[in-house]
C-alpha cells in the first residue's frame, strides 16, 4: 500500500521546497499528497517552514509529525485558518534549521562508529545532539571528539540505501539501537551508509559527505544509569 504522502526527502534530502496539493485537514495538521518536510521520528525534529498559497497567503508550519496510512501531518500555528482540500501550495522548509538537523544526524552516526556500544537512545538538535550507550565504561572526551573530527575531515560519502526485511534479519548486528527497532512491514529497510565507517538502519536526513558536518566537540559524557552513558556532542 502506498503512503498517502509521498515523502521526498527520502529520496533528496537536500530539496528545500515543492509544489503539493491539499488532500486532507485533519485536528491534527494539513495532509498533502507530497513534502519536503520530515515528520519527527528517529530522534530527528519535525521540520518547521511555510505553506505559500495563492494570492498571498502563507501558512506557518510550525512542527511535522507522523499520521496514521502513511499521511505526513504538518501542523500549523494555534489559531490559524487552514487551506482548503485541493488548494495547491508551496511547502518551503526552513532550511537552516533543517540542513543543522543534517549535519548533526550524520555526525551521531560517527560518534556511534566510535563508541560500539549498544544506544539505548538520543536526540538530535540544531546546536548539539546526544547519544546514550549501554556501557559501564570510561569515555574520554578529548580522544573521541578526535576520532569523530579524524571522520569528518575524511570526507567519507554518506548515502542511503535499501534492503529488504529478510536480509537485515541475517545481519542483526546493524541494528544497534536497543529500545527501539526499524519499522516493518513495507518490505524494506532504508539504511544510511557512511562508506567504510558505518551502516545502520535510519530514515533520517543526512547531508552527502562527512566533511559538510563542520567541526565539533564532545561537551559532556555523564553516567544516566548504572549501564547508561550520555554523550553530548555541539558544533565547534
Amino acid at each position: 500500500m502506498n503512503p498517502i504522502t509521498e515523502a521526498l526527502f527520502n529520496r533528496n534530502a537536500y530539496l528545500q521546497h515543492c509544489e503539493a496539493c491539499v488532500l486532507e485537514i485533519p485536528p491534527e495538521g494539513v495532509v498533502l499528497d507530497r513534502t519536503v518536510f520530515y515528520p519527527l521520528g528517529g530522534g530527528q525534529p519535525g521540520d518547521t517552514g511555510v505553506l505559500r498559497g495563492k494570492h498571498g497567503r502563507e501558512w506557518a508550519v510550525i512542527d511535522t509529525r507522523k499520521g496514521e496510512g502513511g499521511r505526513i501531518l504538518h501542523v500549523l500555528a494555534p489559531g490559524t485558518e487552514p487551506p482548503a482540500p485541493g488548494d495547491v501550495v508551496n511547502a518551503e522548509l526552513d532550511w537552516t534549521r533543517r540542513h543543522a538537523h543534517m549535519r548533526m544526524h550524520t555526525c551521531l552516526h560517527l560518534l556511534g562508529s566510535v563508541l560500539r556500544y549498544g544506544v539505548t537512545g538520543g536526540q538530535v538538535g540544531a546546536d548539539k545532539g546526544r547519544l546514550d550507550f549501554d556501557t559501564q565504561a570510561e569515555i574520554d572526551k578529548d580522544r573521541v571528539t578526535a576520532e569523530v573530527n579524524a571522520l569528518i575531515a575524511a570526507n567519507h560519502p554518506v548515502e542511503p540505501r535499501w534492503v529488504d526485511e529478510a536480509e537485515l534479519d541475517r545481519q542483526p548486528e546493524l541494528v544497534r539501537t536497543m529500545s527501539v527497532q526499524p519499522p516493518r512491514g513495507a518490505g524494506r529497510i532504508r539504511l544510511l551508509d557512511i562508506a567504510g565507517v558505518d551502516l545502520q538502519p535510519c530514515g533520517g536526513t543526512h547531508v552527502a559527505a562527512t566533511g559538510e558536518i563542520g567541526p565539533v566537540v564532545v561537551t559532556k559524557v555523564e553516567s544516566k544509569g548504572k549501564r547508561n552513558k550520555r554523550v553530548v556532542v555541539a558544533f565547534a
